[in-house]
């Protein structure tokens, strides 16, 4: 049974673990129960942990500290800034006490680089490890920091690693729901050994009992913890500007503290702003029309309201004490172009002696990492001019040695604005007095839509630093089609449903397939929180089932018939309407590639038809003297008869809809020899099969495939780079898949290889089609020449010339090259030429150079 905990602030005096100041008011008995209680906790690891913490523990930490020691599994829900990780550091504690190991996984590698520092701070480098896709250090450390794809990769490997783990933490846990990756946290928690206890740590997620629920169902006991209490209270403003010529003004977004009204003084505002807009816009509107005799624009005047700029917004806010904060832009471009705006505006928010210590900073930190010439490539001394100022940029599209550099600065008080996207909320340890959301709303690819309470609330999560702001804030700067009501929309505490992004893939069907039969597979899957909620879903359609079903019964005593099975007539009575209704139009209408093969499509069903028309009117229960009664029944019984098939087929496609995914997957296999077996039971993994196993990745059995076929054969490191570059490669928006120019030449070999690798996708595409799978994602090469480029040694400089690729966005693919170029360096055993798995390896190395060296963990 999950333990469903609440928070409030008795809660410790009732478990009698306070100080005795109000013993007074207990009996003898009483008394002698706290004491003991009191003595007890004394002797706990929980109250040793807590004697090295600089700080009281919340009650919400207290008690899911409680739990992990009294061997359950956790998890625990509370808002960004609440505390949640003391509980993932009591779990290292605990193992270390016991002398047994523990991982810690993020979901991206800066989490886990960050995590690593915090560690080896308490416990020493010694101690401590770091596993991630291109990083490996004292990974048979009891404490291991790892992203979650490395403990899924262990476990499917069968690591001897495993044998004395006890504790995983899974930081960042409703990562679960993310589309491309979270499969992987379902993965880690339906496959690690059942010995292992897991700490989950979640945002608020309003379906938190149902996936602890889940948890407990795979895992065993699991008590759930919410708090959703703010350590630091939050208040919401919105801040508006005249114009140009005015200082911007803050309003608070509602009447009082604690109040749920609007702020009236601000919606009078804001209507005073839209008139002196429609003034304004007049004013332009009846100028053109003096100048060119055209119609104003009365239809555009209400959106002529003037905007906060952004630099203004920062010297206002700079001016209220409300400084440090993390300004959101949904950019990377806008997040740059802020800092120049600021720049340009002459901005400084930093004293001489505070610009002094930022150079020093950040010299010491550059040093001997990256070349002057790289540097120069990445525009570094604009980047350290705008950190002397105070400001800087927070975005993917920067290499990790300069958002290091950002996050050092930030924590330590001397930058003072990050003007950051989304990707900053996530995780990474950097509170602020405020928090700055340019607009409500933001472009996800397709087109621009609204926040989400969820995504609203994680954004302002950042704002209040516990033991320093008494109060955090939340800044709404004035925007096209901003409505107070929408700002206070997106206020609620629990904010948005957790579902599963889970999906089979070839790599996990021949990994189970690897370690246990067919028969156990499929139940694995059907463990996976994604069949948990198709069933809770399909649960919802068993009382209707149910209740048709007694309609049916009642309605076949209403036209029992003494002459024959009236239901067997109404069945055929139901058929031959289908026929004539439907499958008849439906021939008729489908294309045909003569005259004569549409004739005879049309004759078979004439044919069907009028056999089933002889067997109805032959039905003993035709000649029955009350038909037409129960015809009345009967007409009743054949609706309620197809909604019930309808709501049967929607049953059956949730229950066990995962496991029929990898049916379908597992055919796929056999027919590409990955496995063999005539019959599921006996299904082995071949030679082949083992080499998909060891390749992870979106496009794991069309790199296979390639690979089993030999098209890498002749290639040599460097082409070999630029080819592979196509599995993993994701192109900014609008990219095209296709690179400026293929290196070699359009008959070369790279080029020709591709156009073999391509046609190894579309026919694996098409046996995905013709089995009712999605198709798989496109081969981007829209990198290939830049990976090239930099494999053949050429300078950052010349490879970034003339293409639109950050310094971030470059490293990152490098690195997810490297990564795949790596898993084929490890599968040489399974390929018919291994020689292809060593130029692998040595692709790998001249990739890791320069700028994509950088490890970011040292100090």
């Amino acid at each position: 049974m999950t333990h469903h905990r609440h928070h409030h602030r008795d809660d410790v005096e009732r478990t009698g673990l306070q100080d005795g100041a109000a013993d007074g008011a207990l009996s003898p008995a009483q008394r002698y129960q706290a004491f003991r209680a009191r003595q007890s906790y004394a002797r706990s690891v929980a109250a040793q942990f807590a004697d090295t913490l600089e700080f009281q523990l919340d009650d919400f930490q207290r008690q899911a500290i409680d739990e992990l020691e009294a061997g359950r599994n956790v998890l625990v829900a509370a808002p960004t800034g609440a505390g949640k990780t003391i509980v993932a550091d009591f779990a290292i504690f605990l193992a270390q006490h016991r002398n047994v190991k523990a991982f810690y996984t993020t979901p991206i590698k800066a989490l886990s680089n960050q995590k690593y520092h915090d560690l080896c701070a308490i416990y020493g480098a010694d101690r401590v490890g770091l596993l991630t896709g291109d990083m490996s250090v004292n990974s048979e450390a009891d404490i291991v920091v790892m992203t979650t794809e490395v403990l899924r990769n262990m476990i499917y490997e069968n690591s001897t690693t495993l044998e004395a783990l006890e504790y995983v933490v899974l930081d960042e846990v409703h990562y679960l729901a993310d589309r491309s990756r979270g499969q992987v946290w379902e993965e880690v928690i339906v496959h690690l050994p059942r010995r292992v206890k897991i700490v989950g740590l979640s945002a608020t997620v309003s379906n938190v009992e149902d996936f602890s629920q889940w948890i407990e169902s795979v895992r065993g006991e699991t008590s759930l913890v919410i708090s959703e209490h703010r350590p630091v209270p939050l208040e919401r403003h919105v801040i508006t500007q005249e114009d140009e010529r005015t200082e911007p003004v803050l309003w608070d977004l509602y009447r009082a503290d604690g109040s749920e009204e609007l702020n009236p003084a601000l919606a009078r505002e804001l209507s005073r702003l839209d008139r002196i807009g429609e003034r304004r816009a007049g004013s332009r509107d009846e100028d053109g029309r003096r100048r060119h005799g055209g119609r104003g624009r009365d239809d555009a005047r209400a959106s002529q309201r003037h905007y906060p700029k952004r630099w203004a917004v920062i010297d206002e806010l700079d001016f209220l004490g409300l400084l440090p904060g993390i300004y959101f832009i949904f950019s990377r471009m806008g997040c740059d172009k802020a800092v120049e705006q600021c720049l340009d505006a002459g901005l400084r928010l930093t004293t001489d002696e505070e610009a002094r210590r930022i150079r020093l900073i950040v010299d010491e930190m550059m040093e001997g990492q990256i070349s002057r010439e790289d540097a120069k490539a990445l525009g570094f001394s604009r980047f350290r001019f705008a950190l002397e100022m105070g400001f800087a940029p927070h975005h993917a599209g920067m290499i990790a040695l300069f958002r290091q550099i950002v996050e050092t600065l930030f924590e330590q008080g001397l930058v003072k604005v990050v003007f950051a996207t989304e990707t900053l909320a996530l995780g990474i340890n950097m509170p602020a007095r405020s928090v700055i959301v340019e607009k409500l709303e933001k472009f996800n690819g397709e087109g621009h839509v609204p926040l989400t309470p969820g995504e609203f609330t994680q954004l302002t999560g950042r704002a209040g630093r516990r033991g320093i702001d008494v109060i955090g804030h939340a800044v709404i700067v004035d925007h096209r089609g901003f409505q107070p009501q929408m700002a206070a929309s997106l206020s609620s505490k629990r904010v948005y449903p957790l579902h599963s992004s889970f999906s089979p893939t070839f790599n996990m069907a021949v990994n189970l397939l690897n370690s246990s039969d067919y028969q156990t597979a499929r139940e694995t899957l059907d463990h996976s929180f994604a069949q948990w909620e198709a069933n809770e879903s399909a649960e919802e359609l068993v009382s209707r089932i149910d209740s048709m079903q007694g309609t049916l019964e009642d309605y076949e005593k209403a036209f029992a018939c003494d002459r024959g099975d009236f239901a067997e007539f109404m069945r055929l009575r139901m058929e031959l309407s289908d026929l004539e209704r439907h499958d008849r139009k439906r021939v008729q209408h489908m294309p045909y590639p003569s005259e004569g093969e549409r004739r005879h499509a049309i004759r078979q069903i004439d044919e069907r038809i009028a056999a089933v028309r002889k067997r109805e009117q032959a039905h003993p229960c035709r000649s029955c003297p009350d038909l037409q009664a129960h015809l009345r029944w009967g007409n009743r019984w054949a609706k309620t008869r197809r909604e019930l098939d309808r709501l049967q087929d929607r049953y059956d496609s949730r229950t066990g809809s995962v496991a029929r995914h990898f049916e379908r997957i597992c055919e796929i296999l056999r027919i590409l020899g990955y496995i063999e077996g005539d019959d599921p039971r006996d299904y082995s993994v071949t030679r082949k099969g083992q080499l998909l196993r060891h390749l992870y990745g979106e496009q794991d059995i069309v790199l296979a495939e390639c690979l089993a076929r030999g098209l890498f054969d002749d290639l040599d490191p460097e082409q070999l780079v630029a080819v592979v570059s196509g599995f993993v490669f994701e192109s900014r928006r609008g990219g095209t898949g296709e690179p400026r120019h293929y290196p070699g030449g359009m008959r070369g070999r790279i080029r020709s290889t591709v156009a073999a690798v391509s046609t190894v996708h579309e026919s694996i595409n098409a046996l995905c089609e013709d089995w009712g799978l999605d198709d798989l994602q496109p081969l981007d090469y829209g990198a290939c020449d830049i990976m090239f480029d930099w494999s053949s040694g050429k300078s950052l400089a010349v490879v970034l010339d003339d293409t639109d690729m950050t310094g971030g966005d470059f490293v990152r693919s490098c690195k997810r090259v490297a990564d795949a170029l790596g898993q084929i360096a490890s599968i040489g055993v399974y390929l018919e030429h291994p020689e292809v798995a060593e130029r692998a390896h040595q692709a790998a190395l001249t990739i890791d150079r320069g700028v994509v060296a950088y490890s970011g963990i040292e100090e």
